[in-house]
């Protein structure tokens, strides 16, 4: 099953996120609460963790992009 991984909200005021840079490339196996991923949000960098143990099926998110809170950033299909 696939599960999305979203820009989350961070802050009670938190809108947008930009990607910082990706700690795991398409393909990779992640485990579930593993930081794959690096945000940015009002000048602080935050680690997103995996929302599920598989394989990072598809990243979304492009870095220097900013994304609204909940925009899909990448797929990754449950084992």
């Amino acid at each position: 099953m696939a599960v999305e991984l979203v820009m989350p909200k961070l802050g009670l005021t938190m809108e947008v996120g930009s990607v910082v840079r990706w700690l795991k490339n398409e393909g990779d196996r992640v485990e579930k609460s593993e930081v794959i991923l690096i945000v940015e949000t009002e000048k602080v960098e935050y680690e997103v963790e995996s929302p599920a143990t598989g394989i990072l099926k598809k990243i979304i998110g492009q870095p220097e992009v900013e994304y609204p809170v909940g925009e899909v950033l990448a797929i990754i299909e449950e084992e």
